[in-house]
């Protein structure tokens, strides 16, 4: 009887669980999977059966016990197949097994024995180090990814064939090395769609770098043609670049969810994700059976823009609301839970009524009366809470649209969104989780937004005459301060105080009649 160990990891949310498989051998006949293996992990027994008579190797006419440690936490894909297959060949003596507990080995097998690309290997990777593994193998299409962790021996393998030389040290490759401070470096500018191409439309690019700035989400309100889409695609070149914390969270989540594509080792550039809007909302915010993240997860450090926002399904949009506010997502099962981070950006956009041109200067609006409040009451108000800036997009000019100067590139504007985020750095140095003023909470808000008594008597005046709702008074004096932060300014004065009051159009009780 031999008893043989080898090590996978499980990955449950972003985060990885060391597997010990067990193989045993002894008298008898038939083979035995246990350790709560999923259908694709069951099915291993004909890829491995397969793939090991077709590299020369055979499983033995034996009784085998193949055992998955902690079995009391569900097995998933097929990730396992060269831990399993590995395993069998160590305990029938096909292989040295000397080195296999100084390695996590994961890949899935194809039939001829080559190594097929896996998910989570980020999350596995990280947790293999955390507990003292030496290094990982597993197939050289994700060898980029694990490699971006430092001290860490990565060896990406294409054949079973090579697997087993390795481990018999019959060939010894190179560990792969990667530099992930010279891949973010080298993809800082990266972006082909630049402010300075958008004729016009001053204000919005104003508003749009003050919602960079503090990290506030914003809501673009304009007719058909207004520019609204392409000024949203062009939020991502003035965000501040990608630190490498925020490089590794990102990857960890497209890692899990099958996105990051072969040979991409490190998410360098903030996401942008632009869904439909018949997205369900299990595809926004994640679950299913097997829980994977949804487009909120995905757009993690980066800009979620849901583009024509009344038309999504109005229980799509309430899901939303605790991820704005808490930047994280539970998806809950009834034997376990599962938590994705959701720090994200929230851009949208929405005509002002169903025909597209309620106050259009030159096309006049054909909607029923009472049919514009009743496409903006298709948005709830807790919702609008959530969003700090609302701007009305108005068309462009001709004279603008023929305009040959050169309008301010993303560049200029991204140095100052710089400046602006290094003081909040600095702000929020002793305030673990928060980075910039959108992520500030009522305590710390009262804190530093304090304003003077003008200050006090124009936000007074200003939900008395303007019809603006309690809730706008956090959020004007959020983007107040960002705004202050722009200018380099240690006081919120009632300048600061009366363009951020300019962006809260949808509270107005005039607003739509």
């Amino acid at each position: 009887m031999t008893l043989v160990k080898t090590f996978g990891c499980a990955v449950y949310g972003i985060n990885a669980t060391v597997v010990t498989v067990e193989v045993n051998i002894s008298t008898g006949i038939n083979f035995h999977l246990v350790g709560l293996p999923d259908s694709a992990v069951k099915e291993s027994q004909q890829r491995i059966d397969a793939a090991l008579r077709n590299n020369g190797y055979r499983i033995p006419g034996k009784k085998i016990v193949v055992n998955m440690a902690p079995a009391d936490i569900r097995k998933e894909g097929s990730a396992y197949d060269l831990t399993i297959a590995l395993g069998i060949l160590a305990a029938s003596e096909q292989l040295n097994g000397m080195r296999l507990a100084d390695y996590v080995i994961m890949g899935e097998l194809s039939l001829d024995g080559s190594l097929q690309p896996i998910r989570g290997v980020l999350p596995i990777a990280l947790q293999a180090k955390e507990v003292g593994f030496k290094g990982i193998v597993l197939p050289a299409a994700n060898a980029s990814e694990a490699a971006v962790i430092d001290d860490f021996e990565v060896y990406g393998m294409t054949q079973l064939s090579d697997v087993i030389a390795f481990f018999e040290n019959e060939s010894l490759p190179e560990a792969f090395i990667s530099d992930p401070q010279k891949l973010l470096h080298e993809s800082q500018l990266e972006f082909t769609d630049d402010f300075a191409d958008v004729k016009g439309q001053e204000n919005i690019k104003r508003a749009m770098e003050i919602a960079a700035s503090g990290g506030h989400n914003i809501l673009l309100v304009g007719p058909p043609g207004a520019g609204k889409t392409m000024l949203a695609k062009r939020l991502p070149g003035i965000l501040p670049p990608m630190t490498l914390r925020e490089a590794l969270e990102t990857t960890k989540i497209h890692s899990v969810a099958g996105k990051t594509g072969k040979h991409i080792g490190l998410v360098t550039q903030r996401p942008f994700r632009a869904p439909h809007h018949t997205i369900s909302d299990v595809a926004l915010v994640g679950g299913g059976g097997v829980p994977q993240p949804g487009e909120i997860s995905l757009a993690h450090n980066g800009v979620l823009f849901l583009d024509e926002l009344p038309e999504y399904k109005r229980t799509v949009l309430e899901v939303m609301r605790q991820p704005l506010e808490d930047r994280i997502v539970t998806i809950s099962r009834a034997k376990f839970s599962v938590v994705y981070p959701a720090g994200f950006m929230l851009v949208a956009s929405m005509n002002p009524c169903p025909c597209g041109y309620y106050n259009h200067p030159d096309k006049e609006c054909v909607c029923p009366p009472g049919g514009v409040r009743k496409y903006l009451n298709r948005l709830s108000g807790p919702l609008l809470d959530r969003i700090d800036i609302h701007i009305e997009v108005t068309p462009v000019p001709f004279n603008d649209l023929t305009n040959r100067r050169k309008a301010e590139s993303s560049a200029d504007v991204r140095a100052r969104v710089l400046c602006a985020r290094e003081i909040q750095s600095r702000r929020f140095a002793k305030h673990d989780g928060i980075y910039c003023n959108a992520q500030m909470q009522a305590g710390l808000l009262r804190e530093i937004c304090q304003i003077d008594e003008a200050g006090q008597q124009l936000l007074r005046t200003a939900m008395e005459k303007l019809g603006l709702s309690a809730r706008a008074y956090d959020r004007i004096l959020k983007v107040a301060r960002t705004i202050a932060d722009l200018e380099e300014s240690p006081e919120i004065s009632t300048n600061h105080l009366a363009e951020a009051i300019q962006y809260r159009s949808l509270d107005r009780e005039s607003w739509a009649g």
